[in-house]
């Protein structure tokens, strides 16, 4: 999270001085801020760089008439610096005539300082919320061979850390009155805290009750963290943003798999997973020093003060209702599937094909290592084509492999597995971005938490059924076969009932918040 300059100085012939001497418009775009003599002199007028200076001069020191450029530049990319900042500068110095275009990797829109900050510190806390949100599913068989708990007990378990979402509501609720900033800072210091004392469980009960605590808490700071994103980014990187979030969050998430080995020192060992939770306060420390309130909810929050407007007696409109059931249902039907498949993976790899916990760590990182390529594709086709017709046909071809997966063994299991979470990734981005498009400012966090409920609830009673049914015998494959049925509905769902939302601002598609948040000269972040 350094702040070094760079300086890049590169030797061009007369020939080139047209271009040279014109405005650059790919990562950033350039304004002249001086031209004297043989020397011309861009800065930034929209882009990520804190400081950014180009130079442009004669040069004759060799005899023959050229041209030096010098590009100076600073860019802060909250905890992921190590992966864009090799970017850039090879992005810098690779410029050359015709290749004025936003590089690959970039978003599609050109972000300024305020939103790349913004954007890594989202993504920070998306480390925090998935590691909080996966401990449990990722020890819960290590931790209940250990506290003598069979699989009706474990699912019955992550039945309840499910149902714990009830006590996220206030922070959602609150989100939409207090604001974001406020809400999602609580939310990043409380839930490492709650899940670390599962380290200090004495039995099952108080492991799950610790984790029904921590981890809504944690699900209700990865919602707040999608409302920030979309309130915050341009139009054509609301997908983008969600990808990048996406792949944080995977990467939080492969931490609390990392450590799964720790679960083979002992019987007791899953305890030292519980205790890495403690490591995510560093990000808390940095949420609070460096997160600000989004311009929309600030925007709106104005207009509620002046206009003297309490939001909890503003009802639904009908488009609003219309919308949230959608969603619900959606993301209902949806985790049908997802929930056990990925809660029961574990004890699948364990128990039917006899994985160690160091080959489990194996194979979740290679199945879902590769996803970030399905992240990144779907992030992309979904800001620039759009999302309906994406999600229409990923949905039911990543469920169909992924459920596959589980009647699988060797190579065929690996490759199925990996191949179905990489189209499974491609379809999240646009189903995730529409939780936040499609609901006004004061709605957004409360209707992402209703959505999220929902979620939790198809997924807790797919958890009881289908541990009920393993402990009478009944092998993985049967079982996640037919909750496949879900992720047939949620296709036909968003083939038939979705709107288009790529290239349209938030208050075009929210025509609640055309009046109320629009004014002369605000047209959402740039």
């Amino acid at each position: 999270m350094g702040l070094a300059t760079r300086h890049v100085v590169r030797s061009w012939s007369i020939e080139d001085e047209q271009w040279l001497t014109n405005a650059r418009d790919d990562l950033v775009t350039e304004q002249i801020s001086s031209r004297r003599d043989d020397v011309t002199e861009f800065t930034q007028a929209v882009g990520p760089f804190r400081s950014y200076r180009r130079t442009v001069r004669s040069d004759v020191t060799t005899g023959q008439a050229s041209l030096v450029e010098e590009t100076e530049y600073s860019l802060v990319v909250p905890w992921f610096g190590w992966i864009f900042r090799p970017l850039v500068n090879r992005t810098i110095r690779r410029r050359r005539p015709g290749s004025d275009t936003n590089p690959w990797w970039a978003p599609p829109d050109r972000l300024d300082e305020r939103q790349v900050l913004i954007l890594g510190l989202l993504a920070a806390a998306s480390l925090l919320s998935a590691f909080v949100n996966t401990l449990f599913t990722q020890t819960v068989a290590f931790a209940g061979d250990d506290l003598g708990v069979g699989d009706w007990g474990r699912g019955v378990g992550g039945t309840v850390v499910r149902l714990g979402i009830l006590i996220g509501l206030p922070a959602a609720l609150a989100a939409d009155r207090v604001g974001r900033r406020r809400v999602v800072i609580v939310l990043a210091w409380v839930a490492p805290l709650l899940a670390a004392f599962g380290a200090l469980a004495p039995n099952f009960p108080v492991l799950v009750a610790t984790q029904t605590l921590s981890r809504p808490l944690g699900l209700a700071l990865d919602l707040l963290v999608a409302v920030i994103a979309a309130e915050e980014m341009p139009r054509n990187t609301r997908a983008y943003a969600v990808s990048i979030l996406a792949m944080a969050s995977g990467i939080g998430a492969g931490v609390a798999v990392i450590a799964l080995p720790l679960a083979d020192i002992g019987p007791d060992g899953w305890r030292f997973i519980y205790a890495l939770s403690l490591i995510w306060l560093l990000v808390a420390v940095d949420l609070t020093r460096r997160l600000p309130e989004t311009r929309r909810f600030e925007t709106y929050a104005e207009r509620r003060i002046e206009n003297r407007v309490d939001t909890r007696s503003e009802p639904d409109t009908p488009m609003q209702g219309n919308r949230l059931a959608i969603q619900m249902a959606v993301a209902f039907f949806g985790n049908l599937l997802i929930a056990p498949a990925s809660f029961f993976q574990n004890a699948f790899l364990k128990d039917e094909r006899g994985f160690s916990a160091g080959m489990v760590t194996v194979f979740a990182f290679a199945s879902a290592t590769p996803a970030v390529i399905g992240l990144v594709v779907g992030g992309r086709i979904a800001d620039r084509q759009g999302r309906r017709r994406l999600a229409t046909v990923c949905v039911p071809i990543g469920g169909t492999l992924l459920a596959t997966t589980f009647w699988l063994s060797g190579p065929l299991m690996w490759t199925t597995a990996i191949v179905g979470a990489i189209v499974a990734a491609t379809a999240y981005p646009p189903l995730a971005v529409y939780r936040t498009e499609l609901f006004p400012t004061g709605r957004r966090g409360r209707a992402a938490f209703l959505i999220l409920a929902s979620a939790l609830v198809g997924g807790s009673i797919s958890l009881l059924a289908t541990g009920a049914l393993l402990d009478r015998g009944v092998a993985h494959g049967p079982i996640m076969s037919v909750l496949l049925i879900g992720t047939l509905v949620v296709t036909l769902i968003v083939w038939r009932t979705y709107p288009e939302t790529a290239h349209r601002e938030l208050e075009d598609i929210n025509p609640d918040d055309r009046d109320s948040i629009s004014h002369p000269g605000f047209d959402g972040p740039h």
